[in-house]
């Protein structure tokens, strides 16, 4: 919960987060028959949706105790489609209750207990009844601060040959029950790349806190862990979670493009099936570091004691990673179970 009724932010954050799936679907395309993981079909390249990530982290956050309005329907036993309940809920409020409030107070309480909604936003829209109680035409819309792009695997993928069967069984309506078959789609190895941007600037319109901001950084990473554990998605690691956080409203971008695969020290592309397979190449990344040093407050960063990192002429586990930034720049390097 925040601490503060407005945000105490004041530099902007770049951020580059890897993850892995082995042997799994990163994420499901419902258009597509059987789920089957989304492809980009010129590149051969895995692709990943924020909305994905962002469903990782608010899971988290709920199992974390933390206030969540846009509610996972599997986590809690409240409609998901009710916008009203969902309001009302976080605010532990009746909706003949919301007359008594000032609706400006009333809303600055939904984003102290909102968690999700301080880190990426959401549109807020009501039933004539909550209209009607909460007396205002104001009702605001929530720009997010915390936003990611779309993810994309360094690797090209390649499908697994063995592709399994499901059975499952609908109801037809009344005591008879139907059996059908769904393929179970899933790829090889995928090591996935996303890059965000925390706007110090957007963090006054939600309240986004220092606070807030700090606990994203152990969040993702413990959202990889324990929001992977179901069927599909077993096979998930997170590999390197790096925040640059820089001296206010300086933004470099593009940082997460200086992350590749070094591939004379890694398995071909299509050949990949672990991290084992894989060295990240860090040295045009550091260069930037170097670079722009004079703008960067503080890098926040954690990397998998499995990863590998070749670094001007060397390879090496999180250690040559880190070493190579505290060259450069302060260092933060995160604990993500404190």
């Amino acid at each position: 919960m925040s601490e503060n009724n407005e945000s105490d932010l004041t530099n902007r954050s770049e951020i580059v987060f890897l993850y892995d799936a082995e042997d799994a679907n990163p994420n499901g395309d419902p258009l597509s028959a059987d789920n089957k993981p989304r492809v980009d079909e010129e590149t051969g390249k895995a692709v990943v949706t924020d909305v994905r990530l962002k469903r990782f982290i608010r899971d988290q956050l709920y199992d974390d105790g933390q206030g969540v309005y846009i509610l996972n329907p599997s986590k809690a036993d409240i409609d998901p489609s009710g916008r009203d309940e969902l309001f009302l809920e976080l605010l532990n409020l009746d909706s003949d209750e919301l007359g008594d409030k000032d609706p400006d107070e009333l809303f600055e309480q939904f984003l102290d207990e909102a968690t999700d909604v301080r880190y990426f936003g959401a549109p807020l829209s009501f039933s004539e009844a909550v209209d009607d109680e909460l007396e205002t035409d104001e009702i605001p819309q929530f720009t997010g601060p915390v936003q990611f792009t779309l993810g994309r695997s360094l690797n090209e993928v390649v499908a697994n040959r063995e592709s399994k069967k499901l059975s499952v069984t609908v109801t037809s309506g009344g005591d008879a029950d139907q059996g059908t078959f769904a393929t179970d789609h899933r790829l090889a190895y995928a090591l996935v790349r996303f890059q965000g941007v925390v706007n110090e600037n957007s963090a006054e319109g939600t309240n986004l806190s220092q606070d807030d901001v700090e606990r994203l950084d152990t969040t993702v990473w413990r959202a990889l862990k324990n929001q992977t554990l179901t069927r599909s998605k077993m096979g998930h690691s997170p590999r390197l979670y790096l925040r640059v956080e820089y001296d206010g409203n300086y933004y470099e971008g593009n940082l997460d493009q200086l992350i590749s695969i070094d591939e004379e020290l890694s398995e071909p592309d299509r050949e990949m099936r672990s991290i084992d397979d894989v060295t990240i190449d860090i040295d045009p990344l550091i260069d930037r570091i170097e670079n722009i040093s004079d703008n960067i407050d503080t890098v926040h960063v954690v990397a998998s004691k499995y990863m590998t990192f070749s670094y001007d002429g060397d390879t090496g586990g999180q250690e040559t990673l880190y070493d190579a930034i505290e060259e450069h720049a302060e260092i933060d390097i995160i604990d993500v179970y404190s």
